[in-house]
């Protein structure tokens, strides 16, 4: 996967990074508060080095309970130390009572009326530690979060959404056209996803390349790179990040899409962190852009046309913000720790390669 990195700063490469539980941390924030009652118990639960489904399966073996009567908000990491909310019957309670693993811990139960499902989360909080920082790069770091704090990062998927080998598009493509056929669902479902994910993150690619551009050159260099009704619309937004006429924008964090259409507007409210543009997630039920947003969105899903009744479909922030941050670099260790959360679906390891322009 290509990654585009739009700050300015040089890398920082004297840093050591590693996603292990000292230094990686996650916390899952719940969508709404549990009530108390009802026929669902919930469990918050904390693991270590386990991806999700390797705790589910523990715990099933644990309890008996099959694999499918467990509800969950989303995959956590394998590496790290994370945390989630998972649900199950009630009526299994006392089966949990007694469970014990070394890497993973029951913290808390409680009740509800709903199952935990896909997406019920309002996102994440982390906690990184980054080891052999120099002072100089500290600052850096420090200038380059405020900065992403301020403006916000591009919405790429992380890597690991495309499966250890990287493989995971190859394969979706096989079941596409029928080479391959996939019997387990869960399988088959997260390579279609990695079908769709590098579809967007092409066309995010393309799009941020895009805005640099127009950060860099006038109007004439632009009108010979593209033309001259579209570099009338890159030019005099405030945002690194340009709308385009025909961008379908969502109210953020919360709130319905819309097309593009006064962009002198639109591009001012997402300037406020009102609104973010969306990138398409091609499916049956997806919205398209319009005009000049449509014909560089074709470029990049046009090999998805054919498949979209595969897909239910939907819109992916293009852009997103980190909340609450706070840093603290710790000299005589050389360690530079900070904190911050994320909407759903956006990847602490991207925010990282921002930050320190490398891959993660």
């Amino acid at each position: 996967m290509r990654e585009f990195y739009y700050l300015n700063h040089s890398p920082i490469t004297s840093v050591h990074f590693s996603k292990n539980s000292s230094d990686f941390t996650v916390f899952e924030l719940p969508l709404y508060e549990f009530s108390g009652s009802g026929e669902h118990l919930i469990m918050h639960i904390r693991k270590k080095d386990l991806t999700t489904w390797q705790m589910l399966s523990d715990l099933s073996k644990h309890s008996g309970v099959n694999i499918r009567e467990f509800g969950y908000a989303g995959l956590k990491d394998k590496d790290g130390m994370t945390t989630q909310y998972i649900s199950v019957n009630a009526k299994f309670e006392k089966k949990f009572e007694d469970f014990l693993h070394p890497k993973i811990k029951i913290l808390s139960f409680a009740r509800h009326e709903n199952k935990i499902k896909t997406g019920h989360l309002k996102g994440n909080r982390f906690f990184i530690r980054l080891k052999k920082v120099l002072e100089i790069d500290a600052l850096k770091l420090e200038e380059a979060l405020t900065k992403v704090a301020n403006e916000g990062f591009p919405n790429f998927f992380g890597s690991q959404r495309f499966g250890a080998k990287g493989d995971n598009f190859d394969l979706a493509n096989e079941i596409l056209e029928g080479i391959r056929v996939e019997k387990n669902r869960k399988k088959r479902d997260l390579y279609l996803s990695a079908f769709q994910s590098t579809l967007f993150n092409e066309w995010l690619y393309r799009r941020v390349e895009i805005s640099k551009l127009a950060n860099e050159f006038n109007k004439k260099e632009l009108s010979k790179i593209f033309n001259e009704e579209m570099a009338d619309e890159l030019l005099g937004q405030k945002t690194f990040f340009k709308l385009l006429s025909g961008d379908v924008a969502h109210h953020y964090p919360h709130g319905r899409s819309f097309l593009v259409e006064d962009l002198k507007n639109e591009s001012e409210r997402f300037f406020k962190k009102e609104i973010v543009p969306t990138g398409l997630m091609p499916g049956k039920k997806s919205v398209f852009a319009t005009t000049l947003a449509n014909e560089i969105e074709d470029q990049f899903f046009s090999k998805s046309f054919p498949y979209l009744d595969y897909f239910s479909g939907s819109r992916r922030f293009a852009w997103t913000f980190l909340e609450d941050l706070e840093f603290k670099y710790i000299k005589e260790k050389a360690w530079f720790e900070f904190s911050f959360s994320l909407q759903k679906g956006s990847y602490a390891t991207v925010l990282l390669s921002q930050v320190l322009k490398t891959k993660i």
